[in-house]
């Protein structure tokens, strides 16, 4: 899950990106609402964490502005208000999910969650290919009985390429879904990942590699 962080409390901003970096998110962290808005507009966010009282363009005016644009990611708005008023201005203007300040980080884990599952397609809450079994709820993964020791990008990569089922997944794709804004994009960390993945997942090899076209798990 790629997230994006609009927050001018640098220090809340930054714990709330560190946190959910260790619940193996990738995340970009803006400082305020014009930076924020930009960034949006550029990466494909599966989620915005959005603060609602932004300097230089206030968070309703992004959250409306997003909306217009036809944003793919889902918006949760942050705010230190929590009259019903608020919440429902905050609707109306096209978040997808309201949380006061202060919040429980667990909660906040738990809606960023719900949140990209309603953006994706319908999927099995535990994906299985060739004797390999990924539980995102757990953020676990095992091949044939035998935990697998992954990474925060291996599982990501691993979970979008079985998510795909079957379908191939450009490089490029999988640097935007599982990295951060700080990747090269001429990086080979993507080839480098799914090279580690490969021996870690075992023989008979799983991950198919498509000349010029990207990676797949085949049937």
């Amino acid at each position: 899950m790629r997230v994006l962080v609009i927050e001018d409390d640098v220090e809340l901003a930054e714990a709330i990106g560190a946190g959910l970096r260790r619940e193996r998110m990738a995340v970009d962290v803006a400082f305020d609402g014009v930076t924020g808005l930009a960034a949006a507009q550029v990466h494909d966010y599966d989620v915005i964490v959005l603060d609602r009282d932004l300097p230089g363009r206030h968070g309703d005016d992004v959250c409306a502005r997003l909306a217009a644009d036809g944003c793919r990611g889902r918006v949760l708005m942050l705010t230190a208000a929590a009259t019903i008023e608020d919440r429902v201005d905050g609707l109306g203007l096209g978040a997808d999910d309201y949380l006061p300040k202060p919040f429980a980080f667990a909660e906040l884990v738990a809606r960023l969650r719900a949140l990209f599952r309603r953006a994706q397609p319908a999927l099995p809450p535990v994906l299985e290919a060739g004797g390999l079994v990924l539980d995102a709820a757990r953020r676990s993964a095992s091949r044939d009985g035998r935990l697998l020791d992954l990474g925060p990008k291996e599982f990501g990569v691993l979970e979008l390429l079985l998510a795909a089922r079957g379908r191939i997944v450009p490089a490029e794709e999988l640097l935007e879904r599982v990295w951060d804004q700080m990747a090269d994009p001429f990086t080979t960390a993507v080839k480098v990942t799914v090279s580690r993945l490969r021996r870690k997942l075992g023989e008979p090899s799983l991950i198919e590699t498509v000349p010029q076209a990207g990676y797949r798990i085949g049937p």
